[in-house]
């Protein structure tokens, strides 16, 4: 009997994009990578983009390979980070590549927007955490600009790729609510938002924004040359969680016991699943979100620097002809002693490229701390003030949600980094369940499998091929931790 038709999933991340296949097999999902390629910022004209069509090209390439080991696919999906957009002209022809969210045009955006709409009244209306490069901000910091002006669609990048593959033209609601532009509840755009941006140079952009669909949509066959390029005839495009993260989510290993997660990557998100928004006016003070999930949940987060700082850091020291083994690293680091140096990860002079280990010596001088001096030290320092956010981030989710925790799940690329999870469980004083690494396109696969009635039973189901399909190891707590909330005091101190 001829194998199945292959699941794909194309899955792009801020420094790099893969495609994977997968499939179902006696209740468990067997995947192989077809294809990575880099994604590479492009800085030009003083604005830091996307390269979109490089991405593009990624994309195809990696599709092309899914089909030739492969044999036949099904379907594709695709997740991305969230908040950047596309332009589009009436001839569906892209107006310049994507600005990117690091990029400084946004700087006093927020502040601007809080002139037109309350931000109280903003957060009962959308539940956004206040980011500098939400959607909306972004689009305040283009408006009146040219492109925008000459613009007839407006897509978020997942939903630009698809339009290519596929020709649909929608926008996915888990990356639409990452915008800060779209009501968690009814889960459809925000009149109270898209009336205050058309008040701004903005304009009333409703008449960009794409019919809003769900995840586990069929949106149609593949574009017929698209196909026949890439061997894909007969396969369709299906809306995943089009924000990495809730694909993340969506294979997190929940049991029965009460549970926070979090997706760690370069950015780190840190929440729990509900049914319904959390839209108090405590949960707005923390800089809580409330971006909306697969088969209808939300995921309640806040939004956590991430291993970001890390990646920096390994990047300054490679640039400055000192690169460092990341293993050995972190097994130096292991040996450094605790809590010596903790720092607000979440601090704006993070946020940018550039000098990490530089930025932050200085954060710690400016503290009164140690200054982390060698590239193990710098590193202890990072995990260290990470944990403590994840902690501070897993306590404020249970008590603003009212749901009590009891074990946290780490998945994504930081599930794999012992150290972290291990200084998590200590911080947190909960058992660490790490696993899966590749949480997001197992999400994305999972998806597709509903969709196609390949898998039946919802997110229960696809979490149980999970448990079933992964190695999850579980770091549990070590001793007191008065040390920790000593730390945390520091910090606010």
């Amino acid at each position: 009997m001829p194998p199945s038709p292959s699941l794909v999933a194309v899955d792009l991340g801020a420094s790099g994009g893969r495609v994977l296949a997968g499939r179902l097999e006696a209740g468990r999902l067997v995947t192989h990578e077809a294809g990575r390629f880099p994604n590479r910022p492009v800085r030009a004209g003083g604005r830091l983009h996307w390269d979109a069509l490089a991405l593009w090209a990624g994309v195809q390439d990696g599709l092309r390979a899914a089909a030739r080991s492969s044999g036949t696919v099904a379907s594709v999906g695709i997740d991305t980070w969230a908040v950047d957009y596309g332009l589009l002209d009436a001839d569906g022809d892209l107006l310049g590549n994507p600005v990117h969210y690091r990029d400084a045009r946004t700087a006093g955006a927020a502040d601007a927007f809080a002139r037109l709409l309350d931000p109280a009244a903003h957060h009962a209306a959308t539940g956004s955490q206040v980011q500098p490069f939400n959607t909306v901000y972004q689009l305040l910091a283009a408006g009146g600009s040219a492109p925008l002006r000459a613009a007839d669609r407006l897509l978020l990048v997942p939903d630009l790729l698809g339009r290519w593959l596929s020709g649909a033209d929608v926008t996915e609601v888990t990356n639409a609510s990452t915008t800060g532009m779209l009501d968690p509840a009814t889960r459809r755009w925000s009149p109270a938002v898209l009336d205050a941006l058309a008040t701004s140079p903005a304009g009333d952009v409703r008449r960009l924004l794409a019919p809003l669909v769900e995840p586990g949509t069929v949106l149609g066959p593949v574009l017929p040359d698209v196909a026949a390029d890439l061997g894909l005839r007969g396969a369709v495009h299906v809306a995943v969680g089009s924000h990495d993260t809730a694909s993340a989510v969506a294979a997190v290993p929940l049991g029965d016991a009460p549970a926070a997660w979090i997706s760690s990557g370069t950015w780190s998100l840190v929440g729990v699943e509900l049914d319904a928004p959390v839209l108090s006016e405590a949960s707005r003070a923390a800089n809580f979100s409330n971006e909306l999930g697969v088969a209808g949940t939300v995921r309640y987060l806040r939004n956590v620097a991430g291993l970001w700082l890390l990646q920096e850091s390994l990047r300054a020291w490679a640039d400055a002809g000192s690169p460092q083994d990341l293993g050995v690293l972190l097994a130096a680091a292991a040996d450094v002693p605790a809590l010596r140096t903790v720092l607000d990860v979440d601090d704006p002079a993070f946020a940018p490229p550039g000098d990490m280990p530089g930025r932050i010596a200085a954060a710690a001088r400016r503290t009164g701390q140690p200054v982390p001096g060698s590239p193990p030290e710098v590193v202890r320092c990072v995990l260290d003030s990470l944990a403590l956010a994840y902690r501070r981030a897993v306590r404020q989710a249970g008590a603003l949600s009212g749901r009590p925790v009891e074990v946290v799940h780490v998945v994504g690329g930081g599930a794999r980094n012992a150290l972290l999870c291990r200084l998590t469980a200590d911080a947190t004083g909960l058992p660490v369940v790490a696993g899966p690494v590749e949480a997001t396109a197992v999400g994305n696969l999972l998806t597709q499998a509903l969709a196609l009635g390949e898998l039946s039973g919802g997110l229960p189901a696809a979490r149980a091929v999970v448990r079933a399909s992964s190695e999850l190891v579980t770091h549990r707590p070590r001793g007191p931790e008065g040390a920790w909330a000593r730390a945390e005091e520091r910090l606010r101190g």
